[in-house]
């Protein structure tokens, strides 16, 4: 059992990126950009397909704000049909190594394929974020191991295609918490240095809109797993539910990113180190007053 020691930094592959509540002056989670190659995201499918306009996407979340970008070649959206691992290199790899080269960030891919992973490490990634948890491709985590590159493990029930036919827990909070404490120890088995460990609870993979509200309000549960925490938890229907309920109408997914912020500022005061959004720009902003007007007076 590792307490509840906070990590002061995450290490990368060649980055070392301090975190909030560690010694260097960092008072917010660190935002993470996402960069959709794909045309069937649930948010944005299609928008970003090619490499330029990607590129130029991504180029836009680091101006706004972006502390790293995590690239996706494949939509793990509800129902979501796998691609071939082919596909997935040809949407990313030109992409992933324009963004190395120009973003002036560290670079995160999006995948559960191992060759994906590989070729993107080749390309200059920092890390690896995988929904699997690193156990989808058996492959996987050996790639990261040699890579000596940063990783994200998540916890999803089942897989994209069905993880939403009726999920069901016993105690969601806990049972995802001692999922994520096996893959952090199963990591670090496997030879992966605990400071480059990332663990992420899977806003809606295998969650109902309750069971995402409970995990939002009890998300500082899991800092006690003694690795940084990452919540994606951007536009997903659990905020476009509240919003419905709030307004008595019907929410437009752009409308989800004001609700994402809100609950961005929810996470940084539970003292969760990244969060994953689409909308950098607004939530960097919310982030930056909300930790500023919550600064002790001198």
């Amino acid at each position: 059992m590792i307490g509840h020691l906070r990590p002061t930094h995450w290490q990368l592959r060649t980055v070392r990126l301090p975190l909030p509540g560690g010694a260097a002056a960092v008072r917010r989670p660190l935002v993470m950009g996402i960069v959709n190659v794909t045309p069937d995201s649930f948010s944005d499918g299609g928008r970003h397909a090619s490499v330029a306009d990607a590129v130029s996407h991504g180029l836009r979340l680091v101006a706004a704000g972006a502390d790293l970008l995590d690239i996706g070649g494949e939509s793990t959206r509800p129902d979501a049909v796998p691609v071939p691992a082919h596909e997935e290199l040809s949407r990313v790899g030109e992409v992933v190594r324009q963004l190395v080269e120009r973003a002036g960030v560290p670079i995160s891919i999006d995948t559960s394929k191992a060759v994906v992973a590989a070729r993107a490490v080749e390309l200059g990634v920092e890390i690896i974020n995988d929904v699997s948890g690193l156990e989808g491709d058996p492959d996987m985590l050996g790639v990261a191991r040699d890579a000596r590159v940063g990783v994200c493990a998540m916890h999803m029930r089942g897989t994209p295609r069905t993880m939403q036919v009726d999920p069901h827990y016993g105690d969601v909070v806990g049972e995802i918490h001692a999922y994520l404490a096996g893959r952090r120890d199963a990591l670090v088995a496997a030879g992966i240095g605990r400071d480059r460990i990332c663990l992420d609870p899977g806003i809606g993979f295998g969650k109902t809109h309750a069971h995402n509200r409970e995990l939002m309000a009890r998300a500082g549960e899991f800092l006690d797993l003694g690795v940084p925490i990452l919540v994606g938890h951007s536009r997903k229907g659990f905020i476009g539910r509240s919003i419905e309920q709030a307004l008595g109408r019907p929410a437009s997914v752009e409308e989800r990113d004001g609700g994402t912020a809100g609950a961005a500022c929810s996470l940084a005061a539970m003292g969760i180190q990244v969060v994953r959004v689409h909308a950098v720009g607004l939530v960097r902003s919310a982030l930056e007053l909300f930790t500023a007007a919550a600064r002790p007076p001198c």
